[in-house]
């Protein structure tokens, strides 16, 4: 990489000193040849015409382009529900003003001029071949204003994808074809180790849980639902765990890509619980919702998963209501190593009277693992 850009500086200086030796035979060969070019002729009725049709163009595009900002506003992106949204959205707007501004004046100056300026046999036009105070106007303008956005921008931006708050609540979402799944690390308030060699689907851990750490024993997972708490910090962790998927949640201005091998974050905090979007829209349908925006694969249209943003207390309601993925899926007692098989049963729920099994059944050694504690 150190000689790529190596090479290319060299490049850029040899271009940069041919450019400005081509520039100085122009300007020595205008100096040179001096006096006045010879009259070319008048121009024919198609001058006017075309003068006249360029400036009705412009005012004809410029009426369609307001009309068609006012009439599609309502089909923009839809109102901010975090914090850094607003904020996003502010300098997005900020920045669309600035350039829309430029693009106006500098176009309607140009298509005024071509109707000004037409050709006429009663003017003669004059020539400068420089001019060193319009060269750094029109140069150190645009870089001061250019560079103001820029910064501003990444302000933001380094904000959002910087460490959390210490007291974020951290989530861990894995994109996979063609769903989403959810972690949470539980009542410890740790997650445990995870590992891709040992994702299984068939025994009920497609995250690839390691059972050898007990920090896993009290995860639980969601796969329709991602339920975040309004007004604190939220933190996710993003995993892919095949191909390239991006996690783009609209309303809270939330997109970031996961990719395979190279977790990904995003923090933000989300201010607007879903009821009360549900009142603000006077829709009792309305869900947050997150995509996929990264094409992965034949069914990537439906990559989608609902997000619930919850009153704080409803929000540690519906913890506690959550089952471990060891809970659930008590077969998975065998991954546990001996040593911490006790620490593991309290997470197993065994009916009783046990019901009767074969010798050789998970449930059978899970009782008989009971029984004995």
């Amino acid at each position: 990489m150190i000689y790529i850009i190596a090479i290319l500086a060299i490049l850029f200086v040899v271009l940069t000193f041919k450019v400005i030796s081509q520039t100085r035979k122009i300007i020595n060969k205008n100096k040179a040849g001096g006096g006045e070019l010879p009259y070319q002729g008048a121009a024919d009725s198609a001058n006017n015409i075309n003068a006249a049709g360029l400036l009705v163009f412009w005012i004809l595009a410029v009426v369609g382009t307001t009309w068609s900002y006012l009439h599609y506003s309502q089909y923009f992106l839809p109102e901010a529900s975090s914090v850094h949204g607003r904020e996003t959205d502010f300098w997005f707007w900020f920045s669309m003003a600035i350039i829309t501004i430029a693009f106006f004046l500098v176009n309607t100056f140009l298509f005024l001029f071509s109707y000004i300026y037409r050709h006429s046999n009663k003017r003669r036009s004059a020539f400068y071949t420089h001019n060193n105070t319009l060269e750094i106007i029109w140069t150190t303008v645009p870089a001061v204003v250019m560079t103001g956005l820029v910064l501003s921008g990444l302000i933001v931006w380094s904000d959002i994808t910087g460490d959390a708050p210490e007291d974020a609540e951290v989530i861990e979402i894995t994109g996979r074809q063609f769903a989403w799944m959810v972690r949470y690390s539980g009542e410890d308030g740790k997650f445990g180790d995870a590992n891709y060699k040992l994702m299984d689907d068939g025994s009920g851990n497609p995250l690839g849980l390691d059972f050898a750490d007990p920090n896993s024993f009290d995860d639980f997972s969601n796969s329709t639902e991602l339920h975040i708490p309004k007004g604190k910090p939220v933190l996710l962790r993003i995993k892919a765990r095949d191909v390239l998927h991006s996690v783009f949640i609209p309303h809270m201005r939330v997109k970031m890509d996961a990719v395979p091998g190279m977790p990904t974050k995003f923090w933000f905090v989300a201010d607007k619980s879903t009821d009360e979007m549900k009142a603000a829209l006077n829709d009792t349908e309305f869900d947050y919702e997150i995509a996929c925006t990264e094409v992965c694969g034949k069914s990537h249209f439906g990559m989608r998963m609902v997000l619930k943003v919850d009153e704080p207390e409803e929000y540690e309601k519906w913890k506690r209501a959550q089952k471990p993925v060891l809970t659930l899926n008590p077969d998975l007692l065998v991954k546990v190593p001996e040593k911490l098989k006790a620490r593991a049963l309290k997470y197993i729920e065994v009916e009783a009277p046990a019901a009767a099994a074969p010798k050789d059944s998970t449930a059978t050694a899970v009782a008989a693992a009971v029984e004995t504690k």
